[in-house]
């Protein structure tokens, strides 16, 4: 009888402590999103996971030069080629004007400004590419000055027209 009684308790208690470790709860919110682009006209990145980030350009020690970066666009225009232009001429700064550091944009090897040119040519727009955009600084005549340096590069792209 007593084997009984410790067993139903036993079993009672191990029951009651499974329960209440399953009363643990951990809950997780994130974002998710997508962009579906229009399979007439896109101008993506390849990977997107980098595109809403900030880049660091590399600092190398030894050369004291600064690294480019490095990416890559899928891009289409099913009537013809592709445009592109900067919003404004970008550039890094510290807050000091005399320390800005320019930065040269190139797509598919093309220098940007902010003036319209075709980047994609017809044949390469109607048929897909994957082209690179390549962001790179200008070495200042007195070197690079050390601080914390912040820019933006703002791209814009137009479908031209046959």
């Amino acid at each position: 009888m007593f084997n009984a009684i410790v067993t139903a308790t036993s079993m009672l208690f191990l029951t009651l402590l499974s329960t209440s470790a399953f009363a643990v709860r951990i809950s997780e919110t994130f974002e998710v999103s997508v962009s579906i682009p229009s399979a007439r006209f896109y101008v993506i990145p390849a990977d997107p996971d980098w595109i809403h980030l900030e880049q660091h350009l590399p600092w190398n020690v030894g050369s004291e030069e600064l690294g480019a970066l490095r990416k890559h666009f899928d891009v289409k225009n099913d009537s013809g080629a592709i445009a592109a232009r900067l919003s404004f001429e970008p550039y890094l700064s510290n807050g000091r004007d005399s320390d800005d550091i320019p930065l040269v944009v190139s797509f598919n090897s093309k220098r940007l400004t902010v003036d319209a040119e075709e980047v994609i040519s017809e044949t390469d727009g109607k048929a897909g590419k994957r082209v690179n955009l390549e962001i790179a600084a200008v070495k200042p005549l007195n070197g690079f000055k050390p601080g914390e340096y912040y820019g933006s590069v703002h791209l814009v792209f137009e479908a031209i027209a046959p």
